[in-house]
């Protein structure tokens, strides 16, 4: 090798090495498609963010200040507090918890035993599971509702023999729904099997 290749070499050595060592000791975010940063995209997402709920709040802040806006609600809810008026009886709290205790199981027992039953006949439904899972929701915060309003309005809850009562029929009740609505997904997974065998 000559004297001038070495020089050469040695020369690019010296450049490279601290950019190697730089490199060691930090190493830079990647960069996204568009050539930014990780952290950069990060910080971009969060400001936006910020700026939509800033927007957000500002919308509810108007609709809360105009009056048409208040009309508007008040004729919302009017009728529901005239239905709640209307159905405080003393046993309303006691229909209500067996009610949602029923919705419970029923939906709980047919988004997990129910849907188990489905793969086990190579049948899914997406809609099925939303639907479930929707009802299953809606009956959870229905019990706990009715469970806090119980508490507050009436001795529903201080009696032991009603909360169980309530409770032992919702159980019976929803698995018993539970049953017919498997029943009915099942009779509606051997349909689409035989039609789809059936057309061409």
């Amino acid at each position: 090798m000559s004297i001038v290749l070495r020089a050469a070499v040695f020369s690019v050595a010296l450049l490279t090495m601290p950019l190697i060592s730089m490199g060691q000791d930090e190493v830079a975010d990647p960069p996204t498609a568009d050539g930014l940063s990780v952290e950069t995209a990060r910080e971009t997402a969060e400001e936006l963010a910020a700026d939509t709920k800033e927007t957000v709040e500002d919308l509810a802040n108007q609709v809360d200040q105009n009056p048409q806006a208040h009309e508007v609600s008040a004729g919302l809810l009017q009728p529901i507090y005239s239905l709640a008026e209307a159905m405080s009886f003393p046993s309303f709290h006691w229909i209500a918890f067996t009610f949602m205790m029923i919705g419970v199981v029923s939906y709980g027992l047919q988004l997990v035993l129910g849907k188990l039953v489905l793969l086990s006949k190579m049948s899914f439904s997406l809609k099925e599971i939303l639907s479930d899972s929707v009802g299953l929701i809606i009956s959870l915060i229905g019990l706990v509702l009715t469970t806090q309003a119980a508490a507050e309005n009436s001795t529903f809850t201080d009696r032991p023999a009603s909360v169980l009562s309530a409770a032992g029929i919702g159980l019976l009740v929803g698995f018993v729904f539970y049953l017919w609505g498997q029943s009915q997904e099942v009779d509606a997974a051997v349909g689409r099997k035989v039609q789809a065998k059936a057309s061409p």
